[in-house]
């Protein structure tokens, strides 16, 4: 099957349908045990998931603001301009500048004013392609 699989160049996930049942019925502390029981690092469906994003050739970007930080997803190649269309047509519209801040920068160093006092905060164009866990905060101008 996995010879098929690579032949196919796609990949097989086994999921065991009455482990992941029994394992969302016990408390978060036990899930790790459990699944120690059984040889496993991990749930099935964070599997399945990362494998439909790679096979769908999809990637998750983040915005954020002072109530709420969201994930948005968008194909692979999506430049700032196409991804901030996908947020609201108007960004896309009156789109000024992206500016970018990597997630483990974002998150070492506190949010976007440590990563702008850092230096890890870049601005971009409408012809950034948008890379995997970038923080994105959209400037524009209706």
């Amino acid at each position: 099957m996995q010879t098929y699989a690579k032949h196919m160049k796609t990949e097989i996930i086994t999921v065991n349908a009455k482990l992941e049942a029994d394992l969302v019925q016990l408390e978060i502390s036990e899930r790790v045990d459990f699944l120690s029981e059984f040889g496993l690092e991990k749930p099935s469906l964070p599997r399945v998931i990362q494998s439909a994003y790679r096979l769908l050739t999809l990637q998750t970007f983040y915005t954020t603001g002072p109530k709420e930080v969201r994930a948005w997803t968008v194909k692979r190649g999506a430049t700032a301009y196409e991804a901030a269309g996908l947020i609201h047509k108007d960004f896309q519209r009156g789109f000024i500048r992206a500016e970018v801040t990597k997630h483990r920068d974002f998150v070492r160093l506190g949010g976007e004013q440590g990563a702008r006092e850092a230096g890890k905060l870049h601005i971009e164009g409408k012809n950034y392609v948008v890379q995997e866990g970038d923080v994105i905060r959209f400037r524009f101008n209706i």
